[in-house]
Formats: C-alpha cells, structure tokens, sequence
C-alpha cells in the first residue's frame, strides 16, 4: 500500500501519541508498504511552528529531514500535475494544506493517512 501522511498522523506517529489509531499505525509500521510525506506538510508544520501554534518535540531541523529519513519516509514533492488536480478539488475543505494533500493522494493513486473525516467527500481512499 502507498500511503501519504496527513500532518497529524507523521507527528502523532513520530510523538507515539495514543491518538494515532491503531489502524493507521500498523500501517506505517508495516516495511511493505511505502510511507510519504509531502513537501506540502513540512511547509504547514514550518508555518504552524514559526506562529507559536505548534510546539515540536525536537527541534524541525532535526525532523525535516533527518527524522523523515530515518523513520523509512520517503518525500512527495508538489509538481504542476498536484496544482492542476487542485483546480478540480471542490470545497469541502477550506484547508489549502488538506486541499493540496488531497490533489497529491489523486494525482499519485495514495491512500491518505488521517482522522478528518471531511477527506471522505472527496473519494480518495483514506486510512484510520
């Protein structure tokens, strides 16, 4: 299975937070399938971090992407093909950064890792 991360799901996953389901877990756990995270949700975590609206366990330097590598992820980085999807994402979702994961996850074949439950809507196969 190929499976692209939401923001929440790479760092509960990497805090060992108990919200992780069990589920999504075992998945990344799992060394056959492919894990990604896109470029889009080091942006959000630089942008969420650098506002004083999110507290990281190591320091993000040390995460993107020493940590991203030696947990076994690989990146996404976003292409034209990413934006041109997003053209034809409808508006369930304000979110930009959720909205761009979404087109990614289309546009590649992923399976999205995440508990917003708003990602159903927009029928990309989604994992929790």
């Amino acid at each position: 299975m190929r499976l692209l991360l939401d923001t929440h799901a790479l760092l509960w996953f990497w805090e060992g937070n108990a919200a992780l389901s069990a589920a999504a877990r075992a998945a990344i756990e799992e060394l056959d399938n492919e894990k990604l995270v896109s470029h889009v949700t080091a942006w959000e975590v630089a942008i969420k971090v650098s506002l004083g609206k999110l507290k990281l366990a190591a320091p993000y330097n040390d995460l993107f992407p020493g940590t991203l590598m030696a947990s076994g992820f690989g990146e996404l980085p976003t292409n034209l093909e990413h934006f041109r999807e997003l053209l034809k994402v409808p508006f369930h979702h304000r979110d930009p950064f959720d909205r761009l994961l979404i087109a990614q996850a289309r546009v590649e074949g992923l399976t999205l890792v995440s508990s917003d439950s708003r990602f159903k809507a927009y029928g990309v196969p989604l994992l929790w």
